[in-house]
Parts: C-alpha cells; sequence; structure tokens
C-alpha cells in the first residue's frame, strides 16, 4: 500500500469533519450541488463514483467472467446473506433498539417510521460502493461484478415483496425511475467506458500500457472516494449538528447489522473452504447498502422530512467510515482466514 493509502483513516476522519463545516458554512453551495439530480439520484455524486470504480473495472477482462462459476459457494453465501438473512436481521434489530431499548429517547411519532427506514436501507444490496472495497482488500474482480449484476437482477424481483413483509403494507410504491437509472448510472455506463478504454489502451500499447494506466488511476480513485465523503456529510451537515442524539441512535443498529452480516458472510465462506479473494468482496456485499434505492423509497413512502428519510440518510453517512473498518478486519484477518479455509477445503476432499 502507498502512504496516502495507509493513512486513509486519517484522510476519512478529516473529511468527514470538513463535510460537516462546509455544509453549515456553505449551505447554499450544497443546497445547489445536492439538487442536481434526477429521480433521487445525485448526478456530482454519480460522476464521483465513476471516477472511483471505472479504473477498477478496466482490469476485468470479460472473457475471463466464465471462471466465476468456480466461485459458486460464494455466490451462494453472498444471496443468502442478501436476501435470507439481511432484511430480516435488520427489522429484528430496528424493532429492539429502536422500537424498545432507544424509545424513550427518541419522537415518539417517528419511531415506527425509523424503523421502516432502517428496513428500507437492509433490503436493497449495495451495487457501485462494493468496487471500491474490493479493490482494497485485492478482490476477486470478476466474481465481484458477477455478484453486484446477480443482485441487480434479483433486486428487481425481490426489493417491493421483501419491504412490504416487513413494514406490513399490502403495497410499496417502488421507486422504478431510480432503481433503473442508478443501475445504468453505476454499473452499466462505468462497465462500458472501462472496457472501451481497457481494448484501446491494449490494442495502442499492450499490456504494459495498461498496468501503466491502472498505476495512475489509482490514487484518483481513492480521491474520488473522499470527495463523495466531503460532498455527502456536507449534505447533511445541518442534520448531523440538529439531531446528534437521534443520529447516533440510528446509527446503533446499523452499525451491529453491517458486522453481523459481514462476519457471518466471511465465517460462512471460510467454513466452505472458499478463497480469501471471493470471501473478502462476499463479506462486503453483503454488509453495505443500496443507499440511493433506500433514500429515494423512503422520500416516496414517507415523506422527505420522515424519519424513514432520516435513517436511510444515516445509512449514507456511516456507509463509508465503516465499510473501511470491515475493509481493515479482513486484509488483517487474512492468514487467520486461509489457514481455515484450507482445512475446510482438505475435509470436504476427504468426504
Amino acid at each position: 500500500m502507498s502512504t496516502f493509502e495507509r493513512y486513509l483513516t486519517l484522510w476519512v476522519v478529516l473529511c468527514i469533519v470538513v463535510g460537516v463545516a462546509l455544509g453549515n458554512l456553505m449551505p447554499p453551495v450544497f443546497q445547489a450541488i445536492g439538487a442536481a439530480e434526477i429521480a433521487n439520484v445525485n448526478l456530482p455524486v454519480a460522476v464521483l463514483i465513476w471516477l472511483m470504480i471505472i479504473p477498477m473495472l478496466i482490469k476485468i477482462d470479460f472473457a475471463a467472467l466464465a471462471r466465476v462459476r468456480e466461485y459458486w459457494r460464494g455466490i451462494g453465501v453472498t444471496l443468502f446473506i442478501n436476501w435470507a438473512v439481511k432484511p430480516f436481521s435488520m427489522a429484528l434489530l430496528g424493532w429492539l433498539f429502536i422500537g424498545y431499548l432507544f424509545r424513550p429517547y427518541l419522537p415518539a411519532e417517528q419511531i415506527n417510521s425509523y424503523i421502516a427506514g432502517l428496513i428500507l436501507l437492509a433490503a436493497a444490496p449495495c451495487t457501485a460502493m462494493v468496487f471500491v472495497w474490493s479493490h482494497l482488500i485485492k478482490g476477486e474482480p470478476h466474481f465481484t461484478l458477477s455478484q453486484v449484476a446477480l443482485n441487480d437482477v434479483i433486486m428487481v424481483f425481490a426489493f417491493a415483496p421483501i419491504v412490504a413483509l416487513l413494514l406490513g403494507l399490502s403495497a410499496i410504491t417502488v421507486p422504478w425511475d431510480t432503481l433503473v437509472l442508478s443501475v445504468g448510472l453505476y454499473i452499466v455506463v462505468p462497465v462500458i467506458v472501462a472496457q472501451l478504454l481497457r481494448r484501446s489502451v491494449l490494442a495502442s500499447g499492450g499490456p504494459d500500457a495498461l498496468a501503466r494506466l491502472l498505476a495512475r488511476s489509482q490514487p484518483l480513485s481513492l480521491v474520488a472516494l473522499l470527495a463523495t465523503l466531503v460532498l455527502l456529510f456536507g449534505f447533511q451537515g445541518d442534520q448531523i449538528l440538529a439531531q446528534p442524539l437521534v443520529i447516533l441512535l440510528l446509527a446503533v443498529p446499523i452499525l451491529i447489522q453491517v458486522y453481523f452480516n459481514a462476519g457471518l458472510a466471511y465465517l460462512l465462506n471460510r467454513m466452505a473452504g472458499e478463497q480469501h479473494c471471493v470471501a473478502g468482496p462476499s463479506a462486503l456485499i453483503g454488509a453495505s447498502n443500496f443507499f440511493e434505492l433506500a433514500v429515494a423509497a423512503a422520500i416516496s413512502l414517507f415523506g422527505f422530512n420522515s424519519g424513514a428519510a432520516l435513517a436511510t440518510v444515516v445509512g449514507v453517512l456511516i456507509e463509508v467510515p465503516v465499510m473501511l473498518t470491515v475493509v481493515y478486519i479482513v486484509n488483517r484477518s487474512r492468514g487467520w482466514y486461509e489457514r481455515g479455509a484450507k482445512s475446510a477445503a482438505s475435509a470436504a476432499r476427504k468426504v
């Protein structure tokens, strides 16, 4: 890792402070940037996400995607966590912490709305940002891309029924424009741009030219990540200072579910004997959320000033700092993981 990457946590903390400060010092500027959106998808943030993930997508050789079937155990674990565990564990944590333990400290009229926002957040698996986390742990890029694409397909059919079941509503209005636009902006467009760049560079300069391009573009990805953090905290700087206790309490179940789902996915992959380069992205996909869709759905169902909308925004605010801690844990535990995965694979072969 470069010196810049080694101190990434410090840069994240500084960007959070800068974002909150700028959001309160220059609210008109951040309001103007925040208003630059289509179907609740912020376009400046979308551009920054392109800068984050396109260098990672350039690494992907589509001819090698056929090998993904080798990672069927990791795919199975990720799908199990995302669709059979994550929404339901978040609903349980929401009811326990927001509906019971923290109830005396929260506005009574917003309790159910807060829980609804947490459920909306957990029911949508992450898309674009997963490529950043996978890159930081040296995850298998083909597995990451195929798993994100598979989750997007399932989300089209499963998001509304799962949310309807957990919220007890007869019908859920899925913001289809947000869902389709987000997938297009965060997955389809970057994949196309990255592959065109990859083919052009390989055709003109070969593998050495591609390696040089990747080396030059990697710092750009991290700078874009930090700029995104400044924007996200700048957008909500006034909310953070106005309702610090509410935001802190809402963050508790989100934090627990991130570490619980990441840890469960990581352990299941280890028990199954899956490679670390697959288990890492699997754990990260299971832990992170598609916050653009969650925020749009919360606003559509409950209104802009609702507790549900605030709960999904808290998910946005803590996404990057918390996921970086998961990245750190996955990287630091590589040796422990590989010893256990090797033993599990050997036992499976004997059986």
